[in-house]
């Protein structure tokens, strides 16, 4: 299990236990936090779960995938640490830091 803090396009953060094996998204999800909607429900085809990487967070996670990048690339406010929260898949991380982008712009 890790524990995911999710700073909040509002400005607040929440800190969330993710059991291993579960997504970011399924963590913000399953805990009704703002900012990430999942539409796809976490099959990589919506890009409603962006959230930015920053730091040693970046490291903690696999590559993005060539579908992930597609997606992530033609977001507004895109940046190169931008991930989808679906494709980060919590292992033995102690503490993740993810940003969630503001979706409404």
């Amino acid at each position: 299990m890790a524990r995911v803090v999710y700073h909040l396009p509002d400005g607040t953060e929440q800190a969330v236990d993710v059991p291993t094996g579960q997504s970011v998204m399924d963590g913000s999800v399953r805990n009704n936090l703002p900012g990430i909607v999942a539409e796809c429900g976490g099959s990589c085809s919506c890009a409603t779960c962006h959230v930015f990487l920053e730091g040693a967070g970046a490291g903690q996670f696999d590559p993005p995938s060539d579908e992930e990048a597609e997606l992530v690339e033609f977001l507004e406010g895109a940046r190169p640490t931008s991930r989808l929260s679906c494709q980060l898949i919590v292992s033995d991380q102690d503490e993740v830091h993810v940003e969630v982008a503001d979706s409404s712009f």
